[in-house]
């Protein structure tokens, strides 16, 4: 893309996950937990279940509202304010949908075909799934333009899909000749904990897909739960702890084991071997489980009081939709205007 003027308007975060499975550890410490430090720090955010992306795989339309309520409860449980932060279900907002079609016709074809996780989810049998499942990058970017967001708190899998949401940024604002109209989205990455990975296999990321419930920690798991999984978390026969940083290469279940601890505790890896380094992991792994149970069982419980409440999150997501609309409904207005579309 060439050159444009820069955006000019306010600072937003946008970000959404899937109510498809548990969350787990991986997605509190490598997202929800950054979302209520942005939130901590002052940033206008906005925060979508995406239930809009669900149903481009198989699902069930029966399950997925409570699927919904419980990624809703997850947010709120973890610290994110409704009456703070935009907290909303996706299909709430139609905006959502009528800026994606206008992005479809913007976007090129052999952008979406580069798409790596289309190709990963497709398979062999990508002439068979939806064209959804093709296309959901691109709902994805009016997702986060159709607020003008400006960063996207995202992990390493999603910097292909936000650098093709500033490709349409840009091919829109050129194409319509509205030099900084929407703005170009940043990324967020940095920090402890960005990518967690399975418990049974260090070079895996954590995922709500993966058949094996001893390689997560779920969210709503029970203390008991959570000692007995890190207590069977996967090492490996090299002996005790590294002492340095250096001595971690060549061992992810120890390297996994030694960012979760430093992410919950707020600490470097050089920080946790300067305590735990040398000593075994008959010593190091209670400790985990330790800070992992105190870490995580207010978020349990704060959840498990609220899906038992579904009035209350329902409340919150009506009260996030009106909020979320009234952001962009105007946004919306302007592209019907910058487009040619028929104003009444």
């Amino acid at each position: 893309m060439t050159e444009q003027t820069a955006y000019s308007g306010p600072q937003r975060i946008f970000s959404g996950i899937q109510p498809t499975g548990n969350l787990h550890l991986g997605n509190y410490l490598g997202a929800l937990k950054k979302f209520v430090d942005l939130q901590t720090d002052g940033w206008d955010g906005v925060y979508c279940v995406v239930d809009q992306h669900a149903i481009t795989m198989p699902y069930s339309p029966a399950e997925l509202p409570d699927q919904t309520r419980q990624i809703a409860a997850a947010m709120m449980a973890c610290g994110l304010d409704p009456d703070v932060s935009i907290i909303f279900v996706q299909s709430s907002v139609r905006a959502h949908t009528e800026l994606a079609w206008v992005f479809n016709c913007v976007t090129r074809m052999g952008w979406l075909e580069k798409m790596t996780q289309f190709k990963d989810k497709g398979g062999d049998n990508s002439e068979r799934v939806s064209v959804g499942l093709f296309d959901y990058p691109v709902l994805q970017a009016a997702d986060i333009l159709v607020y003008k967001a400006t960063h996207v708190p995202v992990g390493e899998d999603q910097k292909q899909h936000l650098e093709l949401s500033r490709n349409i940024a840009a091919r829109f604002n050129q194409q319509f000749d509205v030099p900084g109209f929407f703005p170009e989205p940043e990324g967020l990455i940095e920090g402890p904990g960005a990518r967690i990975m399975s418990l049974k296999d260090g070079t895996k990321k954590m995922s709500k897909s993966d058949p094996a419930e001893t390689s997560r920690i779920n969210l709503i798991d029970d203390a008991d739960t959570i000692a007995k999984k890190i207590k069977k978390a996967k090492t490996d026969t090299l002996g005790d702890m590294p002492v340095t940083v250096e001595e971690m290469e060549g061992r992810p279940e120890v390297a996994n084991l030694v960012g979760i601890y430093g992410a919950m505790a707020g600490l470097s890896d050089e920080q946790v071997l300067a305590e735990y380094g040398g000593k075994g992991f008959g010593t190091f792994k209670p400790a985990l489980a330790e800070l992992a149970v105190d870490h995580l069982s207010p978020i349990t419980t704060r959840m498990r009081e609220l899906m038992n409440d579904p009035a209350e999150i329902d409340a919150a997501l009506a009260k996030g939709a009106a909020k979320a609309n009234a952001v962009a409904e105007p946004i919306i207005e302007e592209v019907r205007r910058v487009v040619g579309f028929w104003q009444v």
